[in-house]
């Protein structure tokens, strides 16, 4: 058996996930999906405010049960971190339109362009991020009162989370990845997953497009599980 561990961006809230965790449960597979808050008074290192989070959310989830870490955007680049917290085995890797995490390397490090890091700085306001406006989001999230309850989720995050180094340990990837891209931003990453042999897919969406279409989100997650070379027996 396996258990989805649908992990959201620090910049945004769990909503982010459950529309496709319902799917995923309707098909009768387990999902936990963590909680990733930065308050005022988190002091850094954030990432291990956030791979602790997700570690205390899959406390519960049985042993006999592996587990499928899924990252998206800036969550990706956490999942080496998480999978070190959680001490335990892992079945596989999902990046979720998101950058492919470098040992020491910042999620600013890994964006596409140093001008993009520069505008993402330049957002920052006193060393904290805005958080979007249901205006902002009108065109990436069409459904009125997801964008409602969406932007209800969100807080000011610190700049620094984008700034500080994350963590890859020595060996990692040890389990198989898979890549999900929505978005032409993160073709680079795509394209790198590809390099490296992982199996791929992508659909033609906007960056949420889990929250546009999640009964084909939850199939592409399980197709590119099926598609790594894991187990099948534990699937």
């Amino acid at each position: 058996m396996v258990t989805f561990v649908l992990i959201h961006s620090p910049l945004v809230g769990p909503l982010t996930w459950m529309p496709v965790a319902d799917e995923l449960r309707q098909m009768d597979f387990a999902v936990v999906v963590p909680v990733l808050r930065t308050g005022m008074d988190t002091n850094p290192p954030y990432w291990k405010h956030h791979a602790g989070a997700v570690a205390r959310a899959v406390e519960p989830v049985s042993p006999d049960h592996f587990l499928i870490l899924v990252g998206h955007s800036g969550a990706g680049v956490l999942l080496p971190a998480v999978r070190h917290t959680i001490d335990r085995p892992v079945a596989a890797y999902i990046f979720v339109d998101a950058d492919i995490p470098r040992d020491g390397a910042s999620r600013l490090d890994l964006f596409g362009t140093p001008e993009e890091a520069a505008q993402f700085r330049q957002a920052a306001t006193g060393g904290l991020l805005p958080a979007w406006s249901e205006e902002d989001l009108r065109g990436a999230i069409e459904n009125a009162e997801l964008r409602r309850r969406f932007v209800a989720e969100l807080r000011l995050l610190p700049l620094a989370v984008y700034e500080e180094p994350l963590p890859v340990f020595a060996g990692w990837p040890d389990a198989p990845c898979g890549y999900l891209q929505f978005s032409p931003t993160y073709e680079a990453p795509a394209a790198h997953a590809r390099q490296k042999g992982w199996p791929c897919i992508e659909l033609d969406g906007g960056h949420f497009h889990m929250l546009a279409e999640p009964p084909a989100v939850a199939n592409a997650l399980i197709d590119l599980v099926q598609r790594t070379n894991m187990n099948h027996s534990t699937f």
